[in-house]
């Protein structure tokens, strides 16, 4: 019987030099090379310099190093370079502060299918929950619903901090809803009619005057942080990047609590629960686990992270419409999950990070340097049309050559090789104590060797 063990992080020796000099070496490129890759075809490395930055932060958390450099390194990316970046160009903030919704979103599916092993096709759906919940409250929408001219302008935006939570409660409370008369099919079922309750959601908002309907809700208001405004004016941010500034450190906090409770919710019973349920729900339900309880609570703990984002999410577009939760954002965030690697809180995040940065950066700054260099180009050639049919062969190639993902956890990868064949334990031995022959020893039949003696002999 072979027993399979979680390979160690960070395998090798002590890569704190290692750390510190890519670290050092990516973000000075990114700093002192942003000037030379604004303009022209060379407009076609920032992405790549920008790519290898993050992954410093990835290296911070695999790699075998000091306590003290990892820190270091999150806190020169997060607190120096990313927020440098995002002062000097504006996209690069809204860039990062996507990455960490898509990355929550995609954590908060991650409970849902990869260790309670229910494929949700319409999580978008508690996403718009939470964002219209602020939209409509945190607008004149509020005003043009009720017809009271004291919400002419929505709700006091200092009730924003209120309303985070209440996106959690919201969002959970449907998952709830929704959960109750689907969670009793499996598989192909429980997909096809998650992904017609999503649509619901959207077709409610597309309709209903409460949401303005197609026309969307503008402009959406955000707290107000003196304090902090202050700061980013003495750090030279501009005064229209006073809210992304605050909403990104608002996102790193919220990321922050939101990795924490998958941590524990992975080591804990409830998680171990999950999986059994993911494994055998038969053998599950024999071990005295609540089926539909541990459902329940699965799709409502992942619903309350898209509803707490969806309220963020509102607050940084400032206008929201049903377009913007459509079925191919329930798709996009399954696909970070699986190209990530299922189960895996790193490999989630990562997955998340590699897909924002392909659909927010990389391509369009193909198509953009493209349409330049040839402005007589076909428009039929241009990349951001085909992003769908990119991003399609690419999960197929990750389908074909790896199944488990960028960054799978033991677990999984376990799983998708179960099929592979074993090395035999007794050849294995045998080699390591020098026996080369051909003759094999059965574990259950063996046979002595011509001069060995019995155990009564020795």
């Amino acid at each position: 019987m072979t027993s399979l063990s979680a390979s160690p992080r960070g395998l090798g020796g002590d890569r704190t030099l290692a750390l510190l000099a890519y670290t050092a070496v990516t973000a000075l490129l990114l700093i002192f090379m942003r000037g030379f890759v604004a303009d022209g075809p060379a407009r076609l490395l920032a992405p790549v310099l920008f790519g290898a930055f993050l992954l410093s932060l990835l290296f911070a958390y695999q790699w075998r190093a000091a306590g003290w450099a990892k820190t270091l390194v999150f806190a020169v990316g997060i607190g120096f370079v990313l927020p440098f970046m995002g002062r000097d160009n504006t996209s690069y903030f809204d860039l990062v502060i996507q990455m960490l919704i898509f990355a929550a979103l995609a954590l908060g599916l991650n409970i849902v299918v990869g260790l309670a092993g229910l494929l949700d096709l319409g999580y978008i759906a508690f996403f718009a929950v939470g964002a219209y919940l602020w939209g409509v409250f945190g607008s004149p929408q509020l005003g043009a619903v009720t017809g009271n001219p004291v919400f002419a302008n929505g709700v006091n935006p200092n009730l924003f901090w209120l309303f985070i939570p209440l996106g959690v409660l919201a969002a959970a409370l449907v998952g709830v809803l929704i959960g109750l008369p689907v969670l009793k099919l499996k598989g192909d079922y429980l997909a096809i009619v998650t992904l017609g309750l999503g649509e619901v959601v959207r077709i409610f908002a597309n309709n209903l005057d409460v949401t303005n309907g197609p026309q969307g809700i503008t402009p959406i208001e955000s707290a107000p942080v003196p304090w902090l405004n202050t700061l980013a004016q003495n750090l030279g941010f501009s005064e229209d990047q006073y809210r992304l500034f605050f909403l990104y450190f608002l996102v790193l906090v919220v990321i922050a609590v939101v990795i924490l409770v998958n941590y524990r919710l992975d080591r804990s019973k409830i998680g171990r629960a999950w999986v059994a349920i993911r494994e055998d729900e038969i053998a599950a339900q024999a071990m005295g686990v609540p089926l539909l309880r541990t459902k329940l609570l699965a799709f409502a703990t992942g619903a309350s992270f898209a509803g707490a984002m969806g309220v963020i999410f509102a607050a940084k577009q400032n206008f929201i419409d049903p377009k913007s939760f459509d079925y191919f954002q329930s798709i996009g965030v399954l696909s970070m999950v699986i190209l990530g690697g299922m189960g895996n809180i790193a490999g989630v995040f990562l997955g998340a990070v590699v897909v924002t940065l392909l659909n927010l950066m990389v391509l369009p700054t193909l198509s953009e340097v493209l349409q330049q260099s040839f402005p007589n180009l076909n428009q039929n050639l241009d990349p951001s049309k085909y992003q769908r049919l990119i991003f399609g062969l690419v999960l197929v190639l990750m389908m074909l050559y790896r199944p488990e993902g960028l960054l799978p956890s033991a677990r999984r990868k376990a799983e998708m090789h179960a099929d592979e064949p074993a090395p035999d334990s007794l050849v294995t031995q045998n080699q390591l104590e020098g026996d080369t022959g051909s003759e094999v020893f059965s574990p259950g039949l063996s046979t002595m060797k011509e001069n060995d003696r019995t155990g009564s002999e020795r």
